[in-house]
């Protein structure tokens, strides 16, 4: 997120992937605090499954932004 402009970007697909990169990494980091125990809880499965689904939204939206730059460079 820190590559593209603290302005607001033009394009609402930036704006789009920018907040879901960023929601998500912060999610991904707020899950990640849980997993921290020493001691295995019964939600642990919850929280892998938390952390995979957050590490997906973010490569997800990486992509969209790759996609959607290389879309404009190249016009």
């Amino acid at each position: 997120a820190a590559v593209f402009p603290s302005q607001k970007p033009k394009s609402e697909l930036v704006r789009t992937s920018l907040r879901l990169l960023t929601s998500s990494a912060y999610r991904l980091q707020s899950e990640c605090r849980k997993a921290l125990p020493a001691e295995p809880s019964p939600d642990m499965q919850l929280v892998t499954q938390q952390v995979i689904q957050c590490a997906y939204d973010i490569a997800k939206a990486a992509k969209q932004l790759v996609t959607i730059t290389t879309k404009e460079n190249n016009n």
